[in-house]
């Protein structure tokens, strides 16, 4: 068995939802935030995005760019993962143990008891038209920290990148994406900067299809618009597959 198909093997299988109310409630379990602590800063926790659960339990999905660029390891600011909602969460340390800039994925490894796993499906073909829910903490901490749903239909199968009008519009990154591009979710509902990171799931059998990603798409299809839209738009769950083989190789 393959490194790849071990590691599905071993996600914790979710029972099927017949409905929105079941399946939200059931994914709501796998929903985290993720952000820093450092004790000297008021308010010491800072919420910097989304993350779920995969794997055994013990490993969380986001976006790389959720992730702080540097921390103040002098004044012991740490990475934490924020599991629970409401008055009800419980702070995880955490740690980067496998990171894909170029699909703007992380995998983070989380101190603590196992959490309820949601699974991956990169095999079922992902049609426009259809209808996903996404799930996450689309206004970061401002009105505390209780996960929202919406759902979302696939408008679009779309390249991460197109070209533009003008040579203006370009940058290194937009030139490396134009040069290998990859198809990405175009969705018809609005997510918010504190959705990155959040699962795009199926109600039938809360199984992920793809990653919520405003940033990294908007920065390479918009770069020619003066201002972004509020197309939502998700990575595909197959571009994360690589970073789970890293589960088991890391101590």
């Amino acid at each position: 068995m393959s490194a790849l198909l071990a590691v599905s093997a071993c996600l914790p299988a979710v029972s099927t939802a017949a409905d929105l109310p079941d399946a939200i409630a059931q994914a709501k379990s796998s929903i985290v935030g993720v952000g820093t602590q450092l004790m000297t800063r008021r308010p010491p926790a800072l919420l910097r995005g989304t993350g779920f659960v995969v794997a055994d339990g013990k490993h969380v999905l986001t976006n790389y760019h959720v992730l702080p660029e540097v921390l103040d390891s002098e004044h012991r600011e740490v990475l934490v993962v924020f599991s629970g909602s409401g008055d009800m969460q419980t702070l995880h340390t955490a740690r980067v143990i496998a990171s894909d800039a170029e699909h703007d994925l992380a995998l983070l490894r989380i101190d603590g008891r196992p959490l309820p796993a949601l699974q991956l499906d990169a095999d079922v073909e992902v049609r426009e038209g259809e209808s996903l829910l996404l799930t996450g903490f689309p206004v970061g901490a401002v009105l505390g920290l209780y996960p929202a749903t919406s759902q979302a239909m696939v408008s679009a199968i779309t390249p991460i990148a197109i070209p533009v009008p003008t040579t203006q519009s370009l940058n290194a990154a937009s030139i490396k994406r134009l040069r290998t591009p990859y198809l990405v979710y175009q969705l018809d509902a609005i997510a918010y900067p504190g959705n990155s990171g959040s699962p795009l799931y199926r109600a039938s059998d809360l199984k992920v299809v793809g990653v919520i990603n405003a940033v990294l798409v908007k920065e390479s299809k918009e770069a020619a618009l003066e201002r972004p839209t509020a197309i939502s738009y998700a990575i595909p769950i197959k571009f994360a597959l690589p970073l789970l083989e890293k589960i088991g190789s890391t101590p």
